[in-house]
């Protein structure tokens, strides 16, 4: 496999995640557009509300290599080398940054920031 084709990796996840995966990239999708529209409603970022989903996301992250964890045929102890310790950083990562994104976005639409 010389090049690196979406689509396949479409398949390997569709296979590995079932219809988990289309949900996900729903969550992601309309995640993404609401924080976007937040941001241009408040037209900034509150940095209370950002420090508050900062540690929502450390739950998000573990929640993240749990389902890492669910979907593969490894778990901790099976990683090897540097690169599948990488793998697992960055899927902590981006479980927390996205739990961080969706929850300082479902309470800034649920409780508006006061101006002032």
């Amino acid at each position: 496999m010389k090049d690196l084709d979406p689509l396949i990796l479409l398949a390997v996840f569709q296979e590995m995640m079932g219809p988990l995966l289309w949900i996900l990239l729903a969550i992601i999708v309309g995640g993404t557009i609401a924080f976007f529209a937040l941001l241009m409603k408040e037209g900034g970022i509150a940095a209370r509300r950002m420090v508050s989903s900062q540690a929502a996301g450390i739950l998000g992250g573990i929640l993240a290599l749990v389902l890492m964890v669910m979907v593969s045929s490894s778990g901790f102890t099976d990683a090897g080398g540097p690169a599948d310790w990488f793998l697992i950083a960055l899927v902590f990562g981006l479980g927390f940054i996205g739990a961080a994104i969706l929850v300082y976005t479902a309470v800034g639409w649920s409780k508006p920031r006061v101006k002032g």
